[in-house]
């Protein structure tokens, strides 16, 4: 008998999430192991019972082409924040009297930062039991902030789409011969990676964003406008491209100026950071009296499955066959990583690194990728990011939209 595995989503989505939950079932399945369960809602879920066999829904080849191009986490997701054991040891009682229930072999977790941290307790605990089950985390978000993994799956296809969005703004914001500013809204509350990736617009057919703001770089109201009213002698029509999670110098948020503050998660983060556009938009009309209008990409970033990256899709999935592997060598307390191999061509090969040294910690953007004035990027970030966006999977059409995969349609 082989072993039986389970798999859970957890976080914020991504277009190509559940391409890493379709390389985990197919490994288990090629691998001859016995069972796949998944998590319904994360481990908020499986702690309230929710759990589904995966054969009765992943077994036919259509289901898997059809997961790879569906947008979201199919199993659902949670931002569920585990207890440290001290605090609250029958949550763990009661996880493992679920995984001794189903007789659960591995347990692999995909998801981000927070989710990693999931995986780190989980392993941790089951090592002081000396319990025999294996913990590995798959990467996964759009912020690309894990570090220890070159990038991380789900930020070459948001990269791809901000980078194709841009340069429709870009071409829609030159229609008119007077004086105009947009702001773009991005999405990262802490890291610039998302905003940084609008920096991809920039090609023989468009100049990309004049400006790009990231929270690397601390935001000076002055400096900005003056640098906006440099660009308008200049040419009518200028292009913003500005995270979410600006800050200023003494840690502000520019979207707390703009009276939307907003709540926190269990992690202790802003749930949402929206208003940074709205902000600059309305200090560019006070400060030069020009039209502006503020656009947020929002959730678009990372549920636009119709412009996934094709590279970002089978690192999904290489990643996902990558956890099901090392849980079956006996590894536990790891997560699956992507090491880059070259750029010139783009070669990359996985890894595992210790989870407990992901947990809770972000990559930001290097200083050295962004340019001296702060409002650009280098080419060394655009050699980093522009592998990651090549390729595309058409989606599969049916009366005229894409074809998704639920939980109910197959």
């Amino acid at each position: 008998m082989g072993m039986n595995f389970l798999v859970g989503q957890s976080g914020g989505p991504t277009a190509v999430i559940n391409s890493s939950l379709a390389g985990v079932y197919e490994t288990v399945r090629e691998m001859g192991q016995s069972k796949v369960y998944g998590m319904q809602y994360g481990i908020e879920g499986l702690l309230n019972g929710h759990i589904l066999d995966l054969d009765e829904k992943l077994s036919s080849p259509l289901a898997i082409e059809l997961l790879k191009r569906t947008p979201s986490s199919y199993l659902g997701s949670c931002r569920y924040k585990m207890p440290a054991p001290e605090e609250n040891e029958e949550v763990y009682k009661k996880l493992f009297d679920i995984f001794a229930q189903y007789e659960i072999g591995a347990v692999l977790y995909i998801g981000g930062n927070d989710s990693m941290d999931t995986i780190a307790r989980l392993s941790a605990y089951g090592s002081r039991i000396n319990s025999s089950i294996r913990f590995v985390g798959v990467p996964k978000t759009i912020d690309n902030d894990l570090v220890l993994t070159d990038h991380t799956p789900g930020f070459g296809s948001a990269a791809k789409f901000i980078a194709t969005v841009m340069k429709e703004i870009i071409r829609d914001s030159t229609v008119y011969d007077l004086k105009s500013v947009t702001v773009a809204e991005i999405m990262g509350r802490h890291a610039g990676w998302l905003a940084a990736a609008a920096s991809l617009a920039c090609t023989e057919d468009c100049e990309g964003p004049d400006i790009i703001l990231l929270p690397e770089v601390p935001f000076q109201a002055d400096r900005f406008l003056n640098e906006v009213r440099r660009l308008q002698d200049q040419k009518p029509s200028v292009i913003i491209a500005a995270s979410e999670g600006v800050k200023t110098a003494d840690g502000t948020y520019l979207c707390d100026l703009s009276g939307s503050e907003a709540p926190v998660d269990a992690f202790g983060h802003k749930a949402a950071l929206s208003g940074t556009g709205r902000y600059l938009a309305d200090l560019i009309h006070h400060g030069l009296g020009c039209k502006t209008r503020a656009i947020e990409l929002s959730t678009l970033q990372r549920c636009a499955s119709h412009l996934a990256s094709r590279t970002d899709i089978s690192e999904a999935y290489r990643v996902g066959g990558a956890g099901v592997l090392a849980a079956l060598e006996g590894h536990t307390g790891c997560m699956s990583a992507i090491c880059r191999l070259s750029s010139h061509p783009y070669q990359y090969s996985t890894e595992l690194v210790d989870v407990q040294q992901v947990a809770n910690k972000e990559k930001m953007v290097p200083r050295e990728w962004i340019s001296e004035n702060g409002l650009q990027l280098t080419a060394d970030f655009e050699a980093y990011a522009r592998p990651l966006i090549q390729g595309e999977l058409d989606p599969m059409f049916v009366n005229g939209v894409p074809c998704h995969l639920s939980q109910n349609n197959l």
